[in-house]
This record gives structure tokens, C-alpha cells and sequence, in this order.
């Protein structure tokens, strides 16, 4: 655990998908999301996501992602130091989930 959240790679995810109430939050721009987007994925830009917090389940299991894992990783951060109980990130982002042969969706 880095700074209360944990850091998983998509064979991970995918597992995790298949759980009830896990909610997969899409932190990347609306330009990048229109580019690919994994099909469970929520968009929620990265900026946003201080402004939208309180609407949020601190006690769903949340997963962040963005391209490469690195905004994906800074949002998992705060949402763990707000009280955030099962908290992930998805290493390697989309390109990683892409690069697998996992879905990607428009």
C-alpha cells in the first residue's frame, strides 16, 4: 500500500470488474476519453474530481486510470488521504489495458 492505495495492473482490473459495486473512474480529458475508453470506465476528469469527491462512496471499491497511470496514480493519492477505504490505480493506464487485447471501447 502507497499512501493508502494499491497499485494493480489489468489482469487485476479485470478480475475486480466482475465484483459488484466497483467503480472505475476515467480521470483523463474529455479529448483523450473520446479517443478509447475502457467500457466500464466513468469519465472524470482529474481537475474535477476535488469538486466531486462528497458525491462520491468512500467505502466502494474505486479504481482510477488514465493513459499511463501517472494522473490515475495522484488521484487514487487524494481520494486515499480523503478517506477513501479500497482505493487502486491502474498501472500502465489504458495503453497497458489496450496493449493487453482487453476491450476499448468509443
Amino acid at each position: 500500500m502507497v499512501a493508502g492505495f494499491r497499485n494493480i495492473d489489468f489482469t487485476e482490473l479485470e478480475k475486480l470488474l466482475h465484483k459488484d459495486g466497483v467503480r472505475l473512474l476515467d480521470v483523463r480529458t474529455d479529448a483523450e476519453i473520446a479517443q478509447g475508453k475502457i467500457p466500464q470506465g466513468e469519465p472524470l476528469p482529474l481537475h474535477l474530481i476535488p469538486l466531486r469527491l462528497a458525491e462520491m462512496d468512500k467505502n466502494a471499491t474505486t479504481v482510477f486510470y488514465c493513459r499511463s497511470g501517472g494522473r490515475s496514480g495522484q488521484a487514487a493519492a487524494f481520494a486515499a488521504a480523503n478517506g477513501f477505504t479500497e482505493v487502486f490505480n491502474l498501472q500502465g493506464g489504458i495503453i497497458a489495458w489496450a496493449n493487453a487485447g482487453l476491450p476499448v471501447s468509443a
